[in-house]
């Protein structure tokens, strides 16, 4: 995976502070066990609009991992939590992160990593 650059937003991180975004949960992708929260954030700072999948592992922490792209306004209302998947894989690239990447954001493409 590419490093991430600064590319000059801090919706780019995964710790955002509260008052930086909006987010709207659009539900749960249970698709092969995942138990996947799917939902939207809207940041307030440059209004790009993301498609964030965070993936946890109950019973190994260190496996967790969230992906997040951006979607066009147009698209949010017909998201589903079963079609955020293959809508991040099918993106030019997205950005990772969480404790399976050493809580470390980085660029990714194609094919999600979600063995968990």
């Amino acid at each position: 995976m590419k490093k991430l650059p600064k590319l000059g937003c801090a919706c780019e991180k995964h710790d955002l502070i509260e008052s930086e975004y909006r987010t709207s949960i659009i539900g749960t992708d249970f698709t092969d066990g995942r138990n996947a929260e799917v939902s939207i954030i809207q940041c307030r700072l440059c209004q790009r609009i993301w498609l964030k999948y965070s993936a946890e592992s109950e019973t190994s922490p260190e496996l967790s991992r969230w992906f997040k792209g951006i979607i066009a306004k147009k698209e949010v209302a017909e998201m589903k939590p079963e079609n955020a998947v293959e809508y991040l894989e099918n993106l030019p690239w997205y950005i990772c992160g969480g404790s399976f990447y050493e809580n470390k954001e980085a660029f990714g493409e194609g094919k999600l990593n979600l063995n968990l």
